[in-house]
């Protein structure tokens, strides 16, 4: 008797088709009329995946490999109908000269074929009806799409900061003020990506897919007009990852039904500043970054001085090499090296050293967070109190998750008293200790590029550099 393995798919299609089990059932009764033995390890089932391309059905690709394994594990491969094993035709006459070779035969069991050339031809026709009627009702449901988006209507699931309800995007209570904080952290101070990243990452704020935030997910929120009330779809998919300029042609952007969560005015101001300092461009290679990268500032205008490479390695103002700054703070790069160098070298040397308290920067807007969450906390201690009084919990469970809450709010209430103290630094001996560390690294010709960059921003915030008064103003920080 021959072996038979059974290939099942049901697509995202929203066409009327059979279920798994349905199909199953199906192949399963035909196997068993026509005397062909079934294993559980050769029943291949796929579910909402397109049979476009073969290559994205991870299921087909396990049978195809079993398919060419020498001990000849099947002798046919039964589907529900063609379209189930590939539609396309070009992929299904490559699967199936393959498989022919290895011996297997694919059969379909809802459209039987005569022997000889004529049953092929049959064949043939039918997997460009199925081809045909793939590329139309993709077509169609384009085109549904779109109708959509020109509506103003939702094409995606909800980014962070809404939820669905009724089918309708409305704001979520929760992570609103979130959104906000973004916006106004990349726009009033000036925060990176990865600044903002790690703030929310150490208010334990995660993704809408419950993981840590990337600068990524930042930059992905920085340039949605969802949350100015506006609605985008049709941007290629390659286009949202790789780093080439967006080609908007044919992005559709139309006023949303749903209430936006920051003005237009905040939206534009992220854009422009998005569209001035990333240009979609390469990173450049380790060999062109200079270790003083994105440590120096212009006194006048307090833009990043820019190096600059070339036999003579320099450093310039990178608003006035855009017209937007009026002071040249054109710098060789060998004079700023021994700058910094001279100043952590008098740093070292320097007991009387004084440091100036720094206080935590929207500590009120931190604590209100906070609180919140300690209320969350509150609320879900009365709730396991209720299941414990209602019988629904065990006395250990309920002991057990009271337990965990408590943790929580020990946690969080300790959060809440080191932001409400002034974050001080007293130790001068740590710092001078850190500094002479940083030192040897910084001068040392063995630190690479990377651990020279590193080690100058374990213990610096800035440099401003002042051409006018050839002097540089270097800001410490103990953390």
């Amino acid at each position: 008797m021959k072996i038979a393995a059974l290939y099942i798919r049901v697509s995202t299609d929203k066409q009327e088709e059979l279920s798994p089990d349905a199909q199953r059932r199906l192949l399963s009764d035909f196997a068993k009329k026509n005397n062909y033995i079934i294993d559980n390890e050769y029943i291949f089932i796929e579910s909402g995946i397109s049979g476009k391309y073969a290559e994205k059905r991870p299921e087909f690709q396990k049978m195809i490999g079993m398919a060419k394994s020498k001990n000849h594990l099947f002798d046919v491969i039964l589907v529900w109908k063609y379209s189930r094993f590939a539609r396309n035709q070009e992929e299904s006459i490559v699967y199936k000269s393959l498989l022919k070779k290895n011996g297997i035969e694919v059969i379909s069991i809802s459209e039987p074929l005569i022997d000889g050339p004529f049953g092929t031809l049959i064949e043939r026709i039918i997997e460009w009806m199925d081809e045909y009627y793939s590329i139309r009702l993709s077509g169609e449901v384009k085109r549904g799409m779109t109708e959509n988006a020109l509506r103003g209507n939702m094409q995606t699931r909800p980014p962070f900061g809404y939820i669905l309800e009724n089918d309708k995007l409305i704001i979520d209570k929760e992570n609103k003020e979130f959104v906000r904080l973004i916006f106004e952290r990349y726009v009033y101070n000036s925060k990176s990506f990865y600044g903002i990243a790690k703030e929310l990452n150490a208010l334990k704020i995660t993704t809408k897919n419950g993981n840590p935030f990337t600068s990524r997910a930042i930059k992905y929120i920085l340039g949605n007009p969802i949350y100015m009330g506006n609605i985008m779809w049709g941007l290629p998919l390659e286009q949202r990852s790789k780093r080439t300029r967006i080609d908007t042609e044919g992005v559709i952007i139309r006023k949303g039904s749903h209430e936006p969560i920051i003005s237009e005015e905040l939206f534009n101001l992220a854009k422009d500043r998005l569209t001035r300092e990333y240009k979609y461009k390469a990173l450049p290679p380790e060999s062109q970054i200079h270790w003083l990268s994105s440590m120096l500032r212009c006194s006048s205008c307090g833009r990043t001085l820019v190096s600059n490479g070339g036999k003579t390695p320099s450093f310039q103002c990178s608003g006035y090499k855009k017209h937007q700054c009026n002071v040249s703070h054109y710098v060789r790069a060998a004079q700023i090296e021994q700058a910094v160098l001279d100043s952590l070298l008098d740093a070292t040397k320097n007991k009387n050293f004084e440091y100036s308290n720094l206080i935590i920067e929207d500590k009120s807007f931190e604590i209100k967070v906070l609180n919140d969450t300690l209320k969350k906390c509150i609320k879900k201690e009365e709730r396991i109190k209720e299941a414990y009084r209602n019988g629904i919990d065990t006395l250990d469970e309920y002991k057990q998750n009271k337990l965990i809450i408590m943790k929580e709010k020990e946690e969080i209430q300790s959060k809440i008293d080191n932001l409400k103290k002034d974050f001080s630094v007293t130790d001068n001996a740590e710092m001078h200790r850190r500094i002479e560390n940083v030192y040897k690294i910084v001068s040392s010709e063995l630190s690479s590029r990377n651990e020279k960059n590193k080690a100058i921003k374990s213990i610096i915030t800035d440099i401003v550099f002042d051409k006018q008064n050839k002097r540089i103003e270097v800001s410490y920080f103990l953390s």
